[in-house]
């Protein structure tokens, strides 16, 4: 059985030697498919902050028409947008140093979620306004004061319905 056992052990021993030695693809080989890929995600599409930022915008304006009609579901799905939209930008544009100044948003919209949530037209209105104005804020401390912020008098979108159906 011991004898067995040890025969098993050597064969299955050298089996791994023969196979870790088997004729594959060489090193360089490999480096050069790692470098192609890395040259595919290095020229690979990744939007910029103002393609985010331009989203949020489109997003802050249906947020504002869906919670002036009541539409509560509209509204919530309008700040998940925004909020996934801040956590691409903390994850897409890392070397931009306005990604720094984000966490200033949250509160707000945590105030925005819970004014959504309880249907208050009068708290959505009152964090509606506590968002655009911080908006504004993180805009001119990022050195962007030149873009501002004001809440919409005019839909962005003719096609959509922002009242409740």
């Amino acid at each position: 059985m011991i004898r067995t056992y040890i025969s098993f052990l050597l064969i299955a021993g050298f089996a791994v030697l023969v196979a870790c030695n088997s004729g594959g693809p060489d090193k360089s080989v490999l480096q050069a498919r790692v470098d192609s890929l890395q040259k595919r995600l290095d020229e690979a599409y990744k939007p910029g902050l103002g393609e985010f930022m331009s989203g949020i915008q489109v997003h802050h304006a249906k947020l504002w028409f869906a919670g002036k009609a009541g539409n509560w579901k509209l509204a919530d799905f309008e700040v998940g947008e925004i909020k996934e939209s801040l956590d691409d930008i903390a994850k897409y544009c890392t070397d931009r140093p306005e990604v720094g100044s984000l966490p200033m948003i949250r509160p707000p919209l945590d105030s925005i979620s819970a004014a959504v949530g309880a249907g208050s037209l009068t708290a959505f209105s009152i964090a509606f306004t506590q968002l655009t104005a911080t908006c504004n804020t993180c805009h001119r401390a990022t050195k962007h004061e030149f873009n501002v912020i004001k809440i919409p008098d005019t839909p962005p979108f003719t096609n959509q319905v922002f009242s409740k159906q």
